[in-house]
């Protein structure tokens, strides 16, 4: 063979083998990494991280309620509360108006049911209240300590005489000139009777409100309680709270992990019945509770077994709050002045931001908690 055919052969047999070597021909060889014809390898190409959205900042409020420790735009701390005097008796249930209250104060009356004193820092957009029952002379005095406007229908005789020797603010829609305040709910009337059914509102309290009331709190008046949403220390699980007032009510309070807050139930009169506002139909909750043991005792001669109460002075008692119980002393040396809440070490114990339930009971009174 001459020169020229191997020189012809050769370059044919080159040419072949780089068509070969590239996959030119079907059923070709497998693809380098980087090659066109199969993806690059995933590992090699650097991951990139999801960005997480910025969390929305805690809104800075200029004020707080100075009854929750919750933040406003406006400074209501000025104002002096409207105090309202609740009925408790289970055919008066369901109250209207209870969610809306900074504060619930339960104390037992006579034939052992209680009252229900809620304490609003502002009235304003409360909405209707009721129904609205007699004054026991020992919510006067809790009034009197939030120098607060009391709004009660009729009442006892010693709370008459506590509103004429105190010199304290109040409505009484029996034996004052109020008609335009309250109304008689007609429904109520028929079910659970005529002096169950007396009910009000925020609107028409506020409207009529008298001009010779004070309505701001005097020169250098200030509740004096502490708020944080950090719990303190030493404090013990309790998810359940049982408080026992008389054989006809006891209250129960249970721990909501997701609210952060307790529901509140009664049984009353051997029925158990949750505590919801009639007003919205929703359950009744709240951040704190608490449990102020004191003297309670019958007062002697009075026929319709009335109730004494001390509420000043000192005494123990028990704070819940995210789900923890931390026993506490109560202090109050006035009935002018407000309740203190004490840790062990007499330093004021902070509540959790948002509204209170403070039950008042008996020395002997089996309070448990689980």
């Amino acid at each position: 063979m001459n020169k020229r055919w191997r020189t012809i052969l050769f370059a044919g047999a080159l040419a072949l083998a780089l068509l070969a070597s590239c996959g030119g021909g079907e059923g070709g060889g497998s693809s380098q990494p980087g090659s066109a014809s199969e993806p690059p390898d995933q590992s090699s190409v650097p991951a990139i991280a999801p960005v997480e959205p910025e969390p929305e900042p805690e809104p800075v409020y200029p004020y707080a309620n100075p009854l929750t420790g919750e933040g406003l735009e406006e400074d209501i701390s000025g104002k002096r509360p409207v105090a309202v005097m609740f009925n408790n008796l289970r055919k008066a249930l369901p109250q209207v108006g209870v969610s809306q209250a900074d504060v619930l104060y339960e104390i037992v009356a006579e034939g052992g049911i209680t009252r229900i004193m809620g304490v609003f820092q502002d009235l304003e957009g409360a909405g209707d209240l009721g129904s609205i029952r007699s004054a026991r002379d020992y919510y006067v005095s809790l009034a009197l300590g939030h120098d607060a406007i009391y709004i009660h229908a009729g009442g006892s005789p010693q709370a008459y005489d506590a509103f004429d020797s105190w010199k304290v603010t109040h409505i009484d829609f029996v034996n004052g000139p109020y008609d335009k305040m309250y109304w008689r709910d007609p429904e109520r009337r028929k079910n659970a009777g005529f002096e169950h059914s007396l009910l009000t509102s925020s609107e028409r309290v506020l409207e009529q409100m008298p001009s010779r009331f004070r309505l701001e709190h005097e020169s250098g008046y200030e509740v004096g309680w502490t708020f944080s949403p950090e719990a303190p220390s030493g404090g013990e699980a309790a998810q359940k709270l049982t408080v026992p007032f008389s054989s006809y009510k006891t209250g129960y309070f249970t721990y909501d992990a997701e609210t952060n807050r307790y529901l509140i139930q009664q049984h009353i009169d051997k029925q158990d019945i949750p505590y919801v506002d009639g007003g919205t139909g929703e359950p009744v909750s709240v951040s704190n509770v608490l449990v102020l043991y004191t003297d309670i005792s019958q007062v002697k001669g009075d026929e319709a077994g009335r109730m004494s109460v001390r509420t000043t002075g000192t005494g123990g008692g028990l704070l819940l709050r995210d789900g923890q119980c931390w026993e506490i002393t109560w202090q109050r040396d006035d009935r002018t002045d407000h309740y203190s809440f004490l840790d062990a070490s007499g330093q004021p114990i902070p509540l959790a931001v948002g509204p209170s339930y403070i039950n008042v009971v008996s020395m002997s009174a089996q309070v448990v908690w689980e």
